[in-house]
């Protein structure tokens, strides 16, 4: 009886002690930027709207894919866009055992309202003037020299597309600009989503497809402004989710997955 009681105490440890770990499991968020755009290629702004990859674009994809493919992935989940879906198809075309992809709202660029398909410069420059900054080129050395953050910029671009924009005169704003901090709201919310449910899975590897402006406003929400540049197309930034809920950066922009992958 006792050697029966022993048993059933040792299988139940077993199990507690199996729950347990699989809670506490760290989730490490390979979160990329999509592969490069025809708006991307002809400087055109693209937050909401939509193209497809181009050739490069796809080709960089897969590249990625190739340099991650050693790696086992639990999940994969993308932005609602047809550029994030794409991308993280491509990147799991290969693989024996991709998971299965999810796409979710919360992932998407950030909501230029007006400015939505015109000229990056038409956009930067508004932002610039409206931030304080006589030119474009004047805003963009301020953000490489670490003198305005990402937050101010999206604030300023909500700002200049509330009054409209010269490229569409007499055409009001369309209410559908975003602030800094709904865009950090819904990222910080999807990442820590996606993290959470892996970690009650067993925790590992996923896959996170998103938006260059949207991946630098979660790393400012998270904490850090080091990025002083714009994150390059299929770069890697690595996210490792912990057993006590606090997500620790390990990369930010790193192309040597797409390396690897060449």
């Amino acid at each position: 009886m006792k050697t029966k009681l022993k048993t059933l105490m040792l299988i139940a440890l077993i199990s507690v002690s199996t729950a347990g770990s699989a809670w506490a499991a760290d989730v490490m968020l390979y979160v990329t930027r999509h592969g490069k755009t025809m708006f991307n290629t002809v400087h055109r702004a693209q937050g909401w709207a939509d193209t497809p990859l181009t050739a490069s674009g796809a080709a960089v994809a897969e590249q990625l894919g190739r340099g991650l493919q050693p790696l086992p992935f639990v999940a994969a989940w993308s932005s609602d866009s047809g550029r994030a879906r794409e991308t993280a198809q491509l990147v799991m075309k290969n693989w024996k055992n991709p998971p299965v992809l999810k796409e979710m709202k919360g992932l998407r660029e950030v909501g230029f309202g007006l400015y939505e398909g015109d000229l990056d410069k038409n956009l930067i420059t508004a932002a610039a003037l409206q931030a304080g900054y006589p030119s474009d080129t004047a805003l963009l050395e301020a953000f490489s020299a670490g003198k305005i953050q990402m937050d101010r910029m999206i604030d300023a671009i909500h700002e200049a597309e509330a009054a409209g924009t010269p490229s569409l005169p007499g055409v009001k704003s369309s209410g559908q600009a975003e602030t800094y901090q709904q865009v950090a709201k819904r990222m910080v919310e999807s990442i820590t989503a996606i993290a959470k449910q892996a970690q009650q899975q067993g925790g590992g590897n996923v896959l996170v497809v998103s938006h260059g402006m949207a991946i630098t406003t979660l790393l400012q929400a998270l904490g850090n402004t080091s990025l002083r540049e714009q994150l390059k197309n299929a770069s890697v930034t690595l996210l490792r989710y912990t057993d006590n809920g606090q997500f620790k950066i390990e990369s930010i922009n790193d192309m040597r997955y797409v390396e690897r992958g060449l």
